[in-house]
This record gives C-alpha cells, structure tokens and sequence, in this order.
C-alpha cells in the first residue's frame, strides 16, 4: 500500500513539472528542426543524438560508452547543420558564411565541438540518446557578427521633423505580433524610409556578442518586464516586416523620432536593451 502510495505521489509531482515545463516552454520563441531546436528566447541550440552499442562489445560498460561516444558524434553532427541555418540577417544565413570563409567554418566547427551534454539517455536496447547544447551569444556571436563600420552614427530625424517631448527611456520593446515576423541574430528596425534605426552598425559590439542584439519572446507583458529592458522600456507596435526573410521591422516615423529626441536614448539601444514580441 505505501509503495502505491509512493508510486502515485511521484508520478503527481512529475505530471505537475511536465506541465510546469511546457507552460514555461510556451512563452519561447523556438524553431523547431528535425534533430533539435534554435530557442530564440535562451539564445540556445540543442540537437539529439543516438548511438547503437558495437556487435559484439566486451561487457555493458564497454557498450554503453561505444554507444554514448557515437550519439555524440552524431548530436554534434546534427548541432552543425541546425547552426547552418541560423538566420543571421534578412538575407543572411550563417552557412553562407561558412561557404565562403574557412576560417568561419572552421571557428563554427570548434564551437559545436566544445557543446555541452546537457541530457544522457539509456535505452533498453542499449542504444545512447544524447542532448546536446550550444549557445548562439559568445564564441558564436563573436564569429557571426560583423564588427561595426568605423565612424558610424546613430541616424537623426531628418531637418523639419516635428519632435516630441524628450523622454528617456531604458529599453524598447517592439510588438511585431500579426507580421509574420521571424527571429535573426542582426535585426534591423527601420523607419517608413527605410533608414535604419537599430542595427548591427550601431550597438556596442561586446554588448552584442554577450548577449545578442534583440531578446525574443512571444507574451508582450512577459518581454516589458525582462530585464533586458530594466524599468521604463518604451512599447513600440511595427508596421510591417522587411526584408526577404521577414526579419527587418518597419517602425513609424513618429515612434523612431521619439527614439532619437533624445541622447540617452541612444545609450540603451548601444547596449542593446531591445525586445521584440513574434506570433
């Protein structure tokens, strides 16, 4: 009776954490691959690998390690070709990257070798399921990104632009829900023109690198409130996407105005204190 008891008790908590997880798990941006998934809200990949035991191995012990030592070749495998198809800008992939550069694949290739295993699964049949994970800020992000243009400035309304009262802020949060707009590494947020007024030419590039130009989520109250964003974020809705890989966001005007009326407004998009709110 008592092991019943036991037995319903562990199974209860579990089911609440399951639940627990996926609630959690609902309010990410995640692009989801055949061997694993880009969370665009962590900044993390992960793949999966499995590894069958050799045909005639010596003991268990022997087995199993032939085993996890093969689903970690091929978690690594699979964790290469997601990152291939990270989307670095509206026209860029990072595989178009690593086509044309061996030192970026090369530098890609050593930070999928050094992924961790986060997850270790046994099989019945003595196969190996391995998870592994990278992230997409540090090394990554170092090789990825393009460093800034020397002498580049933050863009100014142009000359007759009615200005609103200066207000500071401490982060922007883009709503860019109904756009079908997609997460990317470098972003950009223009206004009606087309002039740029957030992009890779324009953030402090170590701020980049550590924590990636944009945070991504999909509860508009959940990104006012991270901390990416502190206290006083300014709430912006986007008009359109752009771009060919609906990455790029079109903002009004009178919203970039806003953004630029004022300097200390330039220091958070520098430290790139911006969140955008997908489907």
């Amino acid at each position: 009776m008592r092991r019943t008891v036991a037995f319903t008790i562990v199974v209860f908590v579990s089911a609440v954490l399951m639940v627990g997880a996926m609630v959690w798990a609902q309010g990410e941006v995640v692009q989801q691959f055949d061997q694993g998934s880009i969370n665009w809200s962590t900044g993390k990949v992960v793949a999966v690998g499995i590894g069958a035991p050799p045909d005639k191995p010596a003991n268990m012990a022997q087995a199993r390690a032939m085993a996890r030592r093969a689903a970690i070749t091929v978690a690594r495998r699979n964790l290469l070709e997601i990152s291939q198809g990270v989307q670095v800008d509206s026209m860029t992939l990072v595989k178009d990257f690593t086509v044309k550069s061996d030192i970026i694949r090369t530098s890609v290739q050593g930070v999928v070798r050094n992924a961790q295993v986060i997850d270790t699964a046994y099989m019945s049949d003595g196969s190996v399921e391995v998870t592994m994970v990278m992230s997409l800020g540090g090394e990554f992000a170092n090789v990825i990104l393009p460093p800034p243009p020397v002498g580049t400035e933050f863009p100014m309304p142009p000359p007759g632009t009615e200005m609103p009262t200066s207000q500071v802020y401490t982060g922007m949060v883009i709503d860019a829900r109904g756009l079908g707009a997609r997460p990317a590494m470098a972003p950009k947020i223009v206004d009606e023109s087309g002039k740029e007024i957030y992009g890779s030419a324009m953030v402090n590039r170590e701020f980049a690198v550590q924590q990636g130009m944009v945070g991504y989520a999909k509860d508009l109250s959940a990104a006012q409130g991270n901390n990416r964003v502190t206290d006083r974020p300014v709430t912006i809705k986007a008009l359109r996407t752009s771009g060919a890989a609906k990455c790029d966001v079109v903002i009004s005007d009178s919203d970039a105005a806003k953004l630029t009326s004022a300097a200390e407004n330039l220091s958070f998009l520098q430290k790139c204190r911006v969140m955008v709110v997908l489907d």
